[in-house]
């Protein structure tokens, strides 16, 4: 039986290209004792894949060249060798972008047996994942979310933002988010439920964006949840009040190594503010808490979330590319069988 991998083939001079990336066909070994064959049905695409792409200093080291690209995925259990596992057992990993990973099943936390009965397969590498747990992590540990204040949210029609908006909420703050055109921001309005979104894109410099902040955030902006960088930070900065709290989840205007200048740093200062940059990986302390409350509101449907679905391992490569430049809505998944 073959596997289907994708392998980073090169790295990226600036933006990343279809090139990069190299489709192969690998016979997939015998079980050892202890072990476990998973087969993938989802794979996961996210943006923090193009930082590991480069070989630069960064929080995590660099994806080696000519292995499979790193990523979340779900799947079945279709052969154990391992006591902690059965077949039909469906689980969530870290198995990358293959069709098929063969597991240790006795390494803890490398496989996660979960429960599809009232929480979609999907859902486990988007709000009862990873992303849902950084938006659970930035809102409730950093931003610490109280009811009357103002929380606002870029890139608020993804994965991480849409919950990060939603938590707020939850916890009694006024939500605006950040988003590109018109149709992702009644996303989020009308789905997600955030009190207003302002469409970036209709706003392209500081004097006009930082007037819709206003309008939208009449009484200042007490948290804010970064994802982007750039022009959003520097908006946000002029409507901040004083201990503001700030979690800076990414930088995604900067991922492909351009500069992302900050036009009023003093403002940091004056406001006596917060920002705190953060890693969800290095936080596992907080993951069962924040996966019982997400876990729950997915289940009891009081959490929306959309996903954008690719079909097939073939079409990793452009979904990711395609998520850099905000082309999903929602958590972008490689739906593989």
């Amino acid at each position: 039986m073959l596997n289907r991998q994708i392998l980073l083939a090169s790295r990226p001079t600036g933006e990343p290209s279809l090139d990069n990336f190299r489709l192969v066909e690998t016979p997939i070994p015998s079980l050892a004792d202890g072990h476990v064959l998973v087969r993938h049905l989802y794979l996961s695409v996210d943006p923090y894949m193009r930082g590991r792409m480069n070989d630069a200093k960064s929080y995590a080291a660099p994806q080696p060249l000519d292995t499979v690209m790193i990523g979340g995925t779900v799947g079945e259990v279709v052969a154990s060798r391992s006591a902690h596992f059965v077949e039909g057992d469906q689980v969530v990993g870290m198995g990358g972008w293959q069709e098929y990973a063969v597991v240790d099943g006795s390494h803890a936390g490398q496989l996660r047996k979960i429960d599809t009965s009232h929480i979609p397969l999907g859902a486990y590498l988007g709000p009862v994942g990873m992303p849902g747990v950084t938006a659970w992590y930035g809102v409730e540990k950093i931003i610490r979310a109280k009811p009357g204040g103002t929380l606002v949210v870029s890139a608020a029609s993804g994965a991480v933002g849409s919950v990060a908006g939603q938590l707020g909420r939850a916890r009694g703050m006024r939500v605006v988010g950040f988003a590109g055109g018109p149709e992702k921001c009644r996303i989020v309005t009308e789905e997600y439920g955030f009190d207003a979104c302002i469409d970036y894109k209709v706003h392209p410099d500081l004097k006009s964006l930082s007037a819709a902040l206003k309008i939208a955030c009449p009484d200042g902006i007490d948290g804010h949840f970064e994802n982007v960088g750039g022009l959003i930070l520097d908006a946000v900065l002029l409507r901040a009040n004083a201990f503001a709290r700030v979690a800076l989840c990414g930088m995604i205007a900067g991922y492909n190594g351009q500069p992302i200048p900050m036009l009023f740093p003093q403002l940091l200062l004056t406001n006596r503010m917060t920002i705190e940059g953060f890693i969800v990986s290095e936080h596992m302390e907080v993951w069962p808490e924040a996966l019982r409350e997400l876990g729950t509101m997915v289940a009891s449907r009081t959490l929306r979330y959309r996903e954008s679905i690719a079909e097939g391992i073939e079409a990793a490569p452009e979904a990711f590319l395609g998520l850099l430049k905000g082309k999903n809505v929602g958590k972008q998944l490689v739906r593989l069988a």
